[in-house]
């Protein structure tokens, strides 16, 4: 961080756990939120080795400057948002990496009401990091004091049981829990809600959270599933990746498109409109054209879906990697999400092998391309004169997409055309000319 970079990237403050991400760090970076805040703070991991380590520093950073905060443990991240606005707290913090590997680490910040810091309040946050000590250091009675919320998973999964519609009794799921949150509160709560449940990858031993296995690794399932639906959550189980009854992926774009029509036909998709990123399908568009639905596109990341939707009043929104944000309109649930489309399941009578019939998806290829700055791509005309070669070629049959990501020195070169091998013979002359130039 010493080298002028942002500090907070589309999803937090991420890093390799002891070089980038420290815990002196995370102490500062704790004082710098707490030294504008009354608090509380309520403070969740998941089960990376390094968590606990991290969490333990942010409770210190906070305390320090007289700020309380309560430990829920390891939970889900959709969990520290709800606790959040339960209790009242001045913020929910959550420390993972989510789908990274292991090795990695981050601190997300949500806000009051359950969602993500808005850029402004991130880098207000950053300023007061840069500038540095001296720190505000109360005495006696005003140093912050640091409880544990024992039942906080419980609160959660009670929540979670009071807001569905429908009893999944006499329904079968399997669960890929990635080692990671979602553990022991995914199984628990399928089980609250009466559905039988096989469990895989639940079982963390700190190193192997994400290991082949979660909503990245979707296919983990797909031999497992055995005419079953299949749900897979990544590390913080922000995500949501489903595995239909014949071993076949159903990506974010599909189970929003699936919640979406459920919703019009129930006239609860509030002004017929849903809140996607550029990175949605082409065919997920063309579904909802067809539907009478209307999509309002984003740049990528949950936070800028979850923007727009206030913005204009939506209750669905998300991304095809499986952030879904649902009406309460906070942060994305891998586990409300995946009760929502059970509940379809439960009240269409409908295998999801049918219900993802509601679009056809385009090929699409994603590159991703390791380089040395990826804030160098947007100055590269080499790049951008590869991308306007190959749209042209395109057409209205496809497009092109290429984005630094927001969290890892990459580039990604996304690609959609209407057979495979175009897509990847596009996808690869334009990953060719990123290395080239970046790599």
């Amino acid at each position: 961080m010493a080298n002028g970079d942002r500090l907070f990237g589309t999803d937090g403050v991420r890093g390799h756990a002891n070089r980038e991400l420290t815990v002196d760090l995370a102490v500062d970076l704790a004082r710098a939120a707490g030294e504008g805040s009354d608090g509380p703070v309520v403070i969740g991991r998941d089960t990376r080795r390094s968590s606990p380590m991290f969490a333990d520093a942010l409770h210190a950073g906070f305390n320090s400057v007289g700020v309380d905060t309560v430990d829920l443990g390891v939970i889900p991240v959709g969990a520290v948002s709800r606790l959040t606005i339960d209790t009242g707290a001045q913020y929910g913090v959550m420390v993972s990496a989510s789908h990274n590997p292991a090795e990695d680490n981050g601190i997300k910040f949500l806000g009051r009401d359950g969602a993500k810091l808005s850029d402004e309040r991130e880098a207000a946050i950053e300023t007061r990091y840069r500038k540095g000590g001296p720190w505000r250091s109360p005495t006696g009675s005003l140093i912050g004091m640091q409880s544990v919320m024992a039942d906080a998973v419980d609160r959660y999964l009670d929540r979670l049981k009071a807001d569905a519609s429908y009893s999944l009794r006499g329904m079968e799921f399997v669960l890929d829990c990635a080692h990671g949150a979602a553990f022991s509160a995914a199984p628990e709560l399928f089980r609250r809600l009466g559905a039988a449940v096989e469990v895989h990858n639940a079982e963390p031993d700190g190193t192997n959270i994400n290991a082949g296995c979660g909503a990245t690794r979707p296919e983990f399932l797909s031999d497992k599933v055995g005419g079953r639906v299949g749900f897979s959550f990544d590390g913080d189980a922000d995500r949501l990746m489903a595995v239909d009854e014949d071993g076949a992926i159903v990506n974010g774009d599909v189970i929003m498109a699936i919640l979406a029509r459920h919703l019009k036909e129930r006239d609860k998709l509030k002004h017929d409109v849903v809140v996607t990123t550029v990175m949605s399908n082409l065919g997920f568009r063309r579904a909802m054209e067809a539907l009478g639905i209307e999509v309002h596109q984003t740049t990528v990341g949950d936070r800028y879906v979850l923007e727009e939707m206030r913005n204009i009043r939506a209750v669905l929104g998300g991304e095809q990697s499986g952030h879904i944000i649902l009406e309460d309109r906070t942060t994305g649930d891998g586990l409300r999400t995946a009760v929502r489309l059970a509940e379809v399941l439960a009240a269409t009578g409908q295998p999801l092998r049918e219900l993802r019939e509601v679009m056809t998806e385009f090929p699409q290829v994603l590159e991703n391309v390791r380089v040395a700055d990826r804030a160098g791509l947007e100055g590269c005309s080499a790049v951008w004169d590869a991308v306007r070669e190959a749209e042209e070629r395109l057409g209205d049959d496809g497009r092109v997409l290429v984005r630094a990501s927001g969290t890892e020195p990459l580039v990604r070169v996304m690609v959609e055309a209407r057979t495979r091998g175009v897509a990847d013979e596009i996808a690869g002359a334009v990953r060719d000319v990123v290395v080239s130039e970046l790599g």
